[in-house]
């Protein structure tokens, strides 16, 4: 056979999985492109695939075609954390971790294996997001660190995937629908006006041009639109309208400028989901092999207690007072500040006469950052002094909240 031209016109209608009876028993043909190369070979044909949905799709990514996932079989013991190996997110996740005191060291850049000191028996595997998701679903990794929505679109809604953390807090964006500003869609911003334009037909469909097609068709269906066919393509896709190979767009909005700058705005009601960066397992990993748990547990117990001191403050002042008491009161009564779980308060002892006395009382409490000048303010009005201000590393609770969590949906608790 000859090379097959990159574009390729078949559709597939409501699944992007087609399983071989269903090819074997249609009569209709798809007929993909033959290159302009001169070919002695005959033209490729497909089945064409029928289905009830309006919604269609072109050129889906997957690498089954069958639509199930095939797990590993392994007796490997070691345990395998898949990160992003380019990009903002793959910055965000490194820094993230190195915050955490859970480093990775690298120490050739070529290299796409790589492992973390303070968790042994640990490799790190660095691959693109999508392949994150789809080795944990395969069993050749046990957990990842990738955004949501990689998670929602490569993991189309496989139960063994678990979402241990769902905000680390970097890489927070949204995805949704945007169409041109000008010429028929001037006047569109909303859903329902995208979807009652009268252009829209069976032999005329919308066209959304996404990296999503699994979210794109699910949320498109959900919401009852009809004759719209989703176009894959890979980066740029803000220039599809412009070149007229797409009417709009589905793809990540962080800030929105890109869209303005490309002519192009976001429409109410066209926002498929929210996302950031998220830590996952699999069910099954965690489960049965010996380890991902325990490495689970030690980086949920740095994660959570370094995301939960970002932007907290420790703020320590001396007050007079006679008793712990009667500065307790003086803050609990006086401040809208009063720590974690309440002040700490403790002597302080200074020399008079050769004797120690307590004429000062030093108080702890936590505040966050945007509150911080408001803290001092209230500090110094019920008699505060030598205000000192440092940032939390680190707030520790008894247990990771969503350790609890985990175990319960393990039935482990």
């Amino acid at each position: 056979l000859c090379a097959v031209h990159t574009s390729i016109e078949m559709v597939l209608l409501a699944s992007k999985f087609v399983n071989a009876d269903s090819l074997l028993s249609t009569p209709s043909w798809v007929t993909l492109q033959r290159p302009s190369l001169p070919c002695n070979g005959p033209i490729l044909r497909l089945p064409a695939v029928e289905a009830s949905s309006s919604v269609t799709v072109s050129q889906p990514h997957s690498s089954n075609a069958g639509g199930a996932v095939v797990r590993g079989v392994t007796d490997r013991s070691v345990v395998r954390l898949g990160l992003p190996s380019k990009g903002r997110m793959a910055e965000d996740t490194l820094n993230l971790l190195k915050d955490c005191q859970l480093g990775v060291r690298k120490p050739n850049p070529r290299q796409y294996i790589a492992d973390i000191q303070g968790l042994p028996n640990l490799e790190v595997w660095f691959q693109r997001a999508s392949d994150v998701v789809r080795k944990i679903r395969t069993g050749d990794v046990d957990l990842g660190i990738v955004g949501y929505d990689m998670v929602c679109e490569y993991g189309e809604g496989d139960d063994d995937l678990i979402v241990v953390h769902d905000s680390l807090e970097f890489g927070e964006c949204h995805l949704a629908i945007a169409v041109p500003t000008y010429g028929i869609f001037e006047n569109i911003s909303t859903l329902s006006d995208l979807a009652d334009m009268p252009q829209w037909t069976a032999h005329r469909p919308l066209r959304i041009v996404t990296g999503y097609t699994y979210l794109g068709s699910k949320f498109l269906k959900e919401k009852g639109l009809h004759h719209v066919q989703l176009l894959t393509a890979d980066g740029a896709l803000e220039a599809a309208p412009a070149m007229g190979t797409a009417d709009a767009i589905l793809d990540l909005v962080s800030s929105g400028t890109t869209l303005r700058e490309n002519n192009l705005k976001e429409i109410e009601g066209g926002t498929v989901l929210h996302s950031q960066g998220t830590l996952v397992a699999s069910k099954q990993a965690l489960l049965n092999r010996m380890g991902v748990l325990d490495t689970i547990h030690e980086m949920l117990e740095r994660l959570e207690a370094h995301l939960r001191a970002r932007n907290q403050f420790t703020v320590v002042a001396n007050m007079r007072g006679h008793s712990e008491l009667e500065v307790a009161k003086s803050i609990l009564e006086g401040t809208d500040f009063h720590g974690l779980q309440g002040p700490t308060i403790s002597p302080v002892f200074s020399m008079a006469n050769g004797e120690a006395r307590e004429d000062y009382f030093a108080i702890i409490i936590c505040v966050t950052k945007n509150h911080l000048y408001d803290a001092v303010r209230q500090l110094r009005a019920v008699g505060g002094s030598g205000v000192l201000v440092s940032p939390l590393t680190y707030i520790f609770d008894e247990e990771p909240p969503r350790w609890r969590q985990l175990l319960d949906i393990l039935k482990l608790g």
